[in-house]
């Protein structure tokens, strides 16, 4: 059941430094750059996302969270369940639910735009995606990093139980 936590941990902290890399990084990058190449980059790279390296951190940091929930339920430790319940529904609803709703919607429409030629038609674009992206990117980044403290939390449960059972 140790285990389950541990992937848990892993699979957290892996989508928690995947949306962190686009708030202190990428973001900035494509903000700096021309445009008409932020705009062509952010097409390839929500294209390119979708894989199987990617797949199990975001579909899977629920599941593998909720997982654990219940085997430390089962396993006789309700705080440690709790506490990972937590986590998963949190990530859940904040990270993968929000990511679903309105990250994933932008990004589609974003895919359907033909760059333009020029460079304020361009500009004006990426204006109207950049920013509001950003915002809810950033709060799936704290909602993921609430997901990563919590798995850490109730691995601690999980290990004062053990010492103490």
């Amino acid at each position: 059941m140790f285990g389950f936590g541990v992937v848990s941990l892993l699979l957290a902290g892996a989508i928690f430094g995947f949306f962190y890399a686009w708030i202190c990084s990428t973001m900035w990058g494509l903000d700096a750059a021309d445009p008409r190449i932020a705009i062509a980059a952010m097409q390839a790279m929500n294209e390119s996302v979708r894989n199987a390296v990617f797949a199990p951190a975001f579909f899977g940091t629920p599941v593998a969270v909720l997982i654990t929930a219940f085997l430390a339920y089962g396993s006789g430790s309700p705080r440690a369940a709790i506490i990972f319940a937590a986590g998963g529904v949190l990530y859940l609803v904040g990270g993968l639910g929000l990511t679903l709703v309105v990250n994933v919607p932008m990004n589609e429409a974003l895919a359907n735009v033909a760059i333009p030629e020029d460079l304020a038609q361009a500009g004006a674009i990426w204006a109207d995606y950049s920013p509001r992206w950003q915002v809810f990117n950033i709060i799936r980044t704290v909602i993921s990093g609430g997901t990563l403290l919590l798995v850490g939390a109730g691995l601690m449960a999980l290990s004062r139980h053990d010492l103490t059972a």
